[in-house]
């Protein structure tokens, strides 16, 4: 094992972020007006956020999703980094997570809710797979 800041740990980075894009587009429909107007209210971003429809709704949940996916995939990137996985095979599984993640957000705020669970399910399977790369 190095001490190298691997493709896989930038992943986790990357899905570390991918919440906050979420939090951006759920948002984005109330920037630029009053509270009074039903614009974006930052010293109560949760309620408003709870009457929001449609995109920024569906932007919301997809957040909260992306925050629940994000402890099992940072656990398994370092639990096989400890077991020693093959560093390719790594990187390109959690390059895929990430990209998969993408397209679930993207499926989710487009409201495609069967191929948003294929996709899920797609992601799950991959991280199962990074969690065990390492394995012997």
């Amino acid at each position: 094992m190095t001490n190298d800041f691997t493709l896989a740990y930038w992943c986790v980075l990357m899905a570390a972020i991918l919440p906050m894009v979420c939090a951006y587009i759920a948002k984005s429909g109330g920037m630029g007006r009053s509270k009074e107007q039903g614009g974006f209210d930052n010293h109560d971003p949760r309620a408003w956020l709870q009457q929001q429809t449609g995109v920024q709704a569906r932007a919301n949940a997809a957040q909260a999703n992306s925050f629940e996916a994000l402890p099992f995939f940072i656990g398994a990137v370092v639990i096989a980094h400890q077991l020693g996985a093959a560093q390719p095979w790594l990187d390109l599984l959690a390059v895929l997570f990430v990209l998969l993640r993408g397209v679930y957000i993207a499926l989710y705020v487009a409201d495609k809710a069967t191929a948003r669970s294929m996709v899920w399910a797609a992601g799950m399977l991959v991280n199962v797979w990074i969690l065990f790369l390492g394995y012997r």
